[in-house]
């Protein structure tokens, strides 16, 4: 049987575990860890929910001796500030019975804290590029220790634009030191950072993005309209005791304010918010309401898609159909974790068929197709962008250029060439130009007038 207590780990790694109730490492884990305690710079590519994160800091924490040097030795990166305090949050669990100081830090806070706390020293810290950047660029923050570099959802983070952030932290980094990825997609800008900054690295492949996860059922619903997709959501969520913890997933901010709104009247405290606009004090309460269960639904925008495990969700509802089919993957990824059981719904309009039928594609998997409940509403209300009718545009009218007007005959003063000046048209009659390029002695000799 293939458990932890054959990995080699410390004795106090083992006890930590064995308290959070670990019993077998997932693939990802058991592939990962020999070739991380190797040295080597690895390459994971794995499905969000296979448990990459303690597929890095299980090895890490296995080497990691106790310092008296206040930089820290492991740096992790991760794309947002939610997977930040998670991250640390799974380190200290399992370094309860070693000591070590980690640290997390990221943008959205004051920054001065945030370099009191560096000053103070730790072992491990993660953060989020921009934030490590801003430290490391006031001199708060050195990184010459740094021995061990993760960078964790790296495609989320090239997705949100950190390219630029990453290659200049590089820099700042010690040459001499083993880079650990993990991302749920191979795409070509992952690539080139890996062939620019990594050294042969060992790639590791765990259930590829497209692969189906077996234990989540999947249906979908094929909708007119936003409003239908509101009454079909409204009418699913009224059976408590089937969805009872619902994560939905909406294309973009507004449709998730709009959406919260629409659900907020109806189901009050019972559903909350989460995107990019929020503050970072609303997200982590709308995610704790979440996680205990005074919330029974989540709305988010792919924020939430990634790297964030939250604990037992029954339901992934796609409100809206991704257009990349890869992140219908990582949002389903959110339910049926820990080879779990989990269920997904998919709602589709005929303008997002062609994104669904490209899901399946990917999939190689045709999603069972529900039939609307009798008592769903099909509503006619239309939002802005659903309706067909488009804006008149005035066309501007054929101009009869012999009808006078702006179409006239220029003055005889505008119609004089610009030759150059007089000195210019001057100089060059006295001299005239040579027969080729270069041939100075042209002009010699000749007589000045």
């Amino acid at each position: 049987m293939n458990t932890f207590e054959k990995l080699n780990l410390s004795m106090p790694l083992r006890d930590a575990i064995a308290d959070l109730g670990f019993e077998k490492p997932t693939p990802i884990q058991s592939e990962s860890f020999s070739v991380i305690l190797s040295g080597r710079d690895v390459v994971g590519i794995a499905q969000t929910g296979t448990g990459k994160t303690l597929a890095y800091v299980v090895p890490l924490l296995r080497d990691l001796n106790y310092s008296k040097h206040d930089n820290p030795t492991i740096l992790i990166l991760v794309p947002t500030r939610e997977l930040v305090k998670q991250v640390v949050e799974n380190i200290e669990s399992l370094a309860k019975y070693q000591t070590l100081r980690v640290l997390g830090v990221y943008g959205g806070t004051n920054i001065n804290t945030q370099k009191q706390a560096v000053i103070e020293g730790m072992d491990i810290l993660v953060a989020t590029p921009g934030r490590l950047y801003d430290l490391a660029v006031s001199k708060a923050l050195l990184l010459k220790d740094v021995k061990k570099l993760v960078i964790d959802e790296v495609d989320v983070m090239l997705d949100q634009g950190f390219r630029f952030q990453l290659a200049n932290i590089f820099d700042l980094l010690p040459k001499r030191r083993q880079n650990i990825m993990f991302s749920a997609t191979m795409t070509e800008e992952v690539d080139m950072l890996i062939d620019e900054f990594f050294v042969s690295p060992e790639r590791i492949s765990i259930a590829v993005s497209g692969t189906p996860l077996h234990n989540i059922a999947q249906q979908c619903y094929a909708v007119p309209n936003f409003y239908t997709k509101v009454n079909l959501l409204k009418n699913l969520l009224n059976d408590k005791n089937e969805f009872r913890k619902v994560l939905v997933f909406v294309s973009n901010k507004k449709g998730a304010d709009r959406l919260y709104s629409e659900l907020e009247s109806e189901f009050k405290t019972g559903v909350c918010l989460v995107h990019s606009n929020k503050s970072q004090n609303y997200r982590f309460k709308s995610i704790q309401q979440f996680d205990d269960g005074i919330s029974r639904v989540i709305v988010s925008t792919d924020i939430m898609a990634r790297g964030l495990d939250l604990d037992k969700i029954t339901h992934v509802i796609n409100f809206d159909t991704p257009v990349f089919p890869e992140n219908y993957m990582h949002r389903i990824g959110r339910t049926g974790r820990a080879e779990q059981e989990g269920k997904s719904i998919l709602f589709y309009t005929p303008k997002e068929e062609d994104w669904k039928e490209a899901i399946e594609k990917l999939m190689s998997y045709t999603i069972p197709l529900m039939t609307l409940p009798e008592d769903v509403e099909i509503s006619e209300k239309l939002l802005h962008e659903e309706s067909n009718k488009m804006p008149e545009i005035r066309q501007r009218d054929s101009v009869d250029v012999n009808a006078g007007g702006a179409f006239h005959e220029k003055k005889e003063k505008n119609k004089k060439v610009n030759l150059g000046g007089s000195y210019k048209r001057d100089i060059a009659k006295k001299y005239k130009k040579p027969r080729t390029k270069g041939d100075k002695n042209y002009n010699k000799g000749k007589k000045r007038k």
